[in-house]
């Protein structure tokens, strides 16, 4: 049995740039051990599996190493390819049932809209070897269920960071967020860089999950609900982003995508493995 599986660049218009996942639209129910062999096998931050539900599509993530509660860019390249390959029309919202809940994606004016849950920073202390591992002095730490945010004076600042990410990966932590205001004359409200290295990811080219988190965080300091942040990896990709006003609980991202390669995964009888064919 083969499976049909793309490769997406995602939070970009052009190709080679962004952040690329594979996306994996299953006929059939897969074992997590097969999904999590497939995103070791295709080697990107993180694979998206779906599956067709009566209400909507089954959506899991997985980095090489480890399954993830939530992941922006690879919910942008789903919704992508099902609108793309013809799995919906694209005037019908991509609905997605996942670990962190009911995600909506819908084709905007050229750009893919997300619903997505706001993921707050709240104050924290930072633990043990987190700044010594990123080397900065920080303006503000803070946490969610997922990450820490460590606020950086400027966007020079956050652009120069060069973790020791063997010590970093010893944070217990998700992953962690470095940001900084944009400087004066950028399109952009704020820049991020985001680092992963404990489930895999030694860093991540544009994190849609992470501006879960930053929108709210940015929202309050620039007295805004409507931003642009701008991921200064070096692939790079932008993330416009709207803040519910009167809850602060959901985010709008919104994004674009280019699709860059398709092909098959040949499937062995019995699903305990899976090459690219």
């Amino acid at each position: 049995m083969s499976v049909r599986i793309s490769q997406v660049d995602a939070f970009t218009s052009n190709a080679f740039a962004g952040n690329p996942a594979a996306v994996c639209v299953l006929p059939a129910t897969r074992p997590a051990e097969w999904m999590q062999q497939v995103a070791r096998e295709m080697n990107l931050s993180e694979t998206a599996f779906l599956q067709r539900r009566d209400d909507g599509f089954a959506l899991r993530w997985f980095t090489p190493t480890h399954e993830v509660d939530l992941c922006g860019h690879a919910t942008l390249a789903s919704a992508h390819v099902l609108w793309t390959d013809g799995h919906l029309p694209s005037d019908e919202p991509a609905v997605f049932r996942t670990k962190s809940g009911t995600l909506t994606a819908r084709a905007r004016d050229g750009w893919i809209a997300m619903d997505f849950p706001a993921e707050p920073l709240a104050k924290a202390d930072a633990p043990s070897g987190l700044l010594a591992a990123l080397g900065v002095a920080p303006v503000f730490v803070g946490r969610n269920r997922m990450d820490y945010g460590v606020l950086l004076e400027d966007e020079a600042a956050v652009r120069s960071v060069a973790p020791d990410l063997t010590r970093l990966a010893a944070v217990d932590t998700r992953g962690v967020i470095v940001t900084a205001p944009a400087d004066d004359e950028a399109d952009h409200d704020f820049v991020s860089r985001f680092f992963a290295p404990r489930v895999g990811v030694p860093e991540d080219p544009v994190t849609g999950s992470a501006h879960c988190a930053l929108g709210p965080f940015w929202a309050e300091r620039l007295g805004r609900t409507d931003l642009v942040g701008r991921q200064v990896s070096s692939r790079g990709g932008t993330v416009r982003i709207q803040v519910d006003p009167p809850t602060s609980e959901r985010v709008l991202l919104m994004g674009q995508a280019v699709t860059v390669l398709q092909g098959e995964l040949t499937v062995e009888k019995g699903g305990n493995g899976a090459k690219e064919g």
